[in-house]
């Protein structure tokens, strides 16, 4: 099992599966969601995953004209866990306080659109653009 919540505590939530894979997502949409060089995400099943408290403290943004929508925490900004598609959720690493041990970069998408700044210091896989996650 893993925990998570943000920065404020106002939000929390729980896995109830294991978690081990991350994606990393270096486009130019994930840098400015986060300031930093991209997003780092772990999937899960929709079942596996369980709101704790907060709901109501939750934001979200969809970019116009583009397939994304980023959630995060209405007090103190931080990313949320959010839709990655009908059956799974995709869970920000950086939020989760628990269970996070195991966790392993396995790929890393959209390194077309990488910053030059940003340099890829593990083996895990690169992708120029998406890569399936299920």
């Amino acid at each position: 099992m893993a925990k998570g919540e943000c920065n404020c505590g106002a939000v929390r939530f729980e896995i109830t599966s294991e978690i081990r894979d991350v994606y990393m997502c270096h486009c130019s949409i994930c840098r400015r969601m986060t300031g930093g060089a991209g997003v780092p995400v772990v999937v899960v099943p929709n079942e596996d995953f369980r709101w704790l408290s907060g709901q109501d403290n939750i934001a979200t943004w969809k970019k116009p004209d583009v397939d994304w929508q980023g959630w995060f925490c209405r007090t103190c900004g931080s990313p949320l866990p959010g839709d990655n598609d009908p059956a799974r959720t995709y869970v920000p690493v950086g939020v989760l306080t628990e269970g996070a041990e195991a966790l392993e970069v396995k790929h890393h998408i959209w390194v077309g659109s990488k910053a030059h700044w940003d340099m890829i210091g593990d083996a895990g896989t690169q992708h120029p653009e998406a890569f399936g996650t299920g």
